[in-house]
């Protein structure tokens, strides 16, 4: 059984994922902002279940150096680190101020290099280790009104594919988890655009973003398969392949976009073996074991 690190434990994803692995026999510890206010009940949930629960904000390099450092001691060690915590952003594109677009980059992408930093020494150390990412379909391509989320989730993807093969010298395998929309809160916590005056020029296609929401809400009504539950069976289904056996990439998607990424991402694993082929680095995307 491993040792599992959860960031963003209390959110739609991470609640459930953690409940499944305790329920498998991992050990868990997780990360939240704060135990206090929204994260209270569920808190209390996840630690009435066995879950150790370290206070920690992404957004912070103190605060993530000391959350790592505190999960690893309650945990006696680190097997498994799953980068989870992650803000979404919904709105016309040119109405996202450059600050809140700083703000969504900084926990998507520059929290995720800040969790990292902190954990990474310790597996490097160990000489083996599981590196779990949530991003998105929607960070394979983009969709309207999903501009700013996609971008990071795009930079997300760069990041990993470089990790990946920088760490498997290392004996530290890699694995992207990509959801397709799923209702949870999720959508409440979005990132939206405040620019009336630019909203005003937009004239009536301003409107067209709450309907498409709406559609999606709709549509995902109407899709009792897709729910955040796949998420937890995914990472379980990960942790039981055999270590250095897992794939790179992991669809979980019942909307049917899913199978259009799967193609997507199977051309382009082949591409970039082939490109790292060229260079002769190709062994690098190999897990040492």
């Amino acid at each position: 059984m491993a040792k599992v690190f959860i960031t963003g434990i209390a959110g739609g994803f991470g609640r459930p994922t953690a409940l499944a692995l305790l329920a498998r026999g991992h050990t868990v510890a997780g990360s939240v902002r704060s135990r206090a206010g929204r994260n209270a009940a569920t808190v209390t949930e996840l630690e009435a279940a066995g879950a150790r629960i370290v206070e920690m904000d992404v957004i912070d390099s103190a605060s993530t150096e000391t959350g790592v450092a505190e999960a690893i001691a309650a945990l006696d060690g680190l097997d498994v680190l799953f980068n989870n915590a992650g803000i979404g952003s919904y709105g016309i594109q040119e109405l996202m101020s450059p600050e809140d677009m700083a703000r969504v980059f900084d926990v998507n992408v520059t929290g995720v290099q800040r969790v990292m930093r902190a954990a990474l020494p310790h597996l490097r150390g160990q000489g083996r280790g599981t590196v779990l990412y949530t991003s998105s379909l929607i960070g394979r391509i983009a969709t309207p009104f999903y501009g700013t989320y996609s971008a990071s989730k795009w930079a997300l993807e760069a990041i990993v594919e470089c990790y990946r093969t920088e760490l498997s010298g290392f004996g530290i395998e890699s694995c992207i988890i990509e959801p397709g929309a799923m209702p949870t809160a999720f959508f409440d916590g979005m990132v939206a655009p405040n620019d009336p005056a630019r909203e005003a020029s937009y004239g009536d296609f301003a409107q067209v973003p709450a309907m498409s929401a709406a559609g999606l809400a709709q549509m995902l009504e109407a899709t009792p398969d897709q729910r955040p539950e796949r998420i937890a069976e995914a990472v379980v289904a990960l942790l039981d392949i055999p270590f250095g056996k897992k794939p790179f990439r992991t669809v979980v998607d019942h909307t049917g976009v899913g199978p259009q990424i799967e193609r997507y991402n199977d051309v382009l694993h082949d591409v970039t073996r082939t490109v790292l082929t060229n260079f002769g680095i190709a062994q690098m995307l190999d897990l040492n074991a």
